[in-house]
């Protein structure tokens, strides 16, 4: 059963289907279909099941982003501190752990 809130909250009559709420977001008709399933699967309205998949994606990009970040200072600060390796050692280990061939000369 649709809820008022997912009733009034999926237009198809547009070429796109859209989510309406805060404001209007273009969907292809086949992420329209994987949100539906998506949210039949969960048991909620198509607006709080995207709500839902936009928080965990925004959340992970921000970790993903905060570890980046992090991983770059920490790079740099070995950099400074003359913590490195050749290029050509780094590139042997990795083609040895991979079973990659040697390129010729």
């Amino acid at each position: 059963m649709l809820s008022a809130r997912s009733a009034a909250a999926v237009d198809t009559k547009q070429q796109n289907a859209y989510i309406r709420g805060m404001e209007m977001v273009p969907l292809t008709p086949e992420r329209k279909a994987q949100l539906d399933d998506y949210a039949q699967r969960h048991g909620q309205d198509t607006a709080a099941a995207l709500d839902d998949i936009l928080a965990d994606a925004l959340e992970w990009e921000q970790q993903d982003y905060r570890e980046a970040v992090e991983g770059i200072r920490e790079g740099y600060a070995d950099l400074k501190a003359g913590r490195t390796r050749p290029a050509e050692e780094v590139f042997e280990e990795l083609r040895v752990k991979h079973g990659l061939p040697r390129l010729p000369s």
